[in-house]
């Protein structure tokens, strides 16, 4: 799945000002229409991953609450959001490439961050199709492999430079070693 960087989705949500904005976060799911956008978040990502490579990634959270009671019929329209979308913008400047993600939860669902899949617009609606985040291997997106090459190798180890090998001598034995009063000390 090909995520969405924040430019784009804020663009989506720009051409449509008049809809209703919904969030379908399971199939024939959607968040109450009372929902609220209760912040947004800008978080940037720094992470090693198994094969010693930095990664670098910036992410937009948009983050839903659903009240214990219903307050309304009728999901915000998309107006709405942009201006709270505004709000947040005035105080910090969104990436626009960064990837977006919404974090919703209920009393029947977990809250976690998703990924919206697709944006439809359906009569007075505009439906965020939202699907799991997931976790994977940045050695395989960097056409590695996660487990063992083929050589036996594990991928996941970072390529470190052999260690030199010492040589023991056993001084008991040596024809060098010191003695008591032998002056080599």
């Amino acid at each position: 799945m090909e995520t969405l960087n924040w430019g784009s989705f804020k663009a989506q949500l720009q051409q449509n000002p008049d809809l209703e904005l919904q969030f379908q976060y399971a199939t024939g799911k959607l968040v109450s229409a009372s929902y609220h956008i209760t912040e947004i978040k800008q978080a940037p990502i720094v992470s090693v991953d198994c094969g010693g490579v930095m990664n670098k990634w910036t992410e937009i959270i948009v983050q839903l609450w659903e009240p214990g009671e219903k307050q309304q019929d009728r999901a915000m329209k998309v107006s709405k959001a942009l201006s709270i979308v505004n709000v947040v913008e005035k105080i910090l400047p969104l990436d626009p490439k960064g990837i977006v993600k919404i974090e919703f939860g209920n009393s029947q669902f977990d809250t976690r961050q998703m990924f919206p899949n697709e944006i439809i617009a359906d009569g007075e609606n505009l439906v965020v199709d939202l699907r799991p985040d997931f976790t994977q291997c940045k050695a395989i997106n960097r056409d590695g492999s996660c487990g063992t090459t083929a050589t036996g190798e594990e991928c996941c180890t970072p390529s470190i430079a052999e260690k030199p090998k010492i040589q023991l001598v056993n001084l008991a034995t040596s024809s060098s070693s010191c003695t008591p009063g032998g002056g080599c000390c």
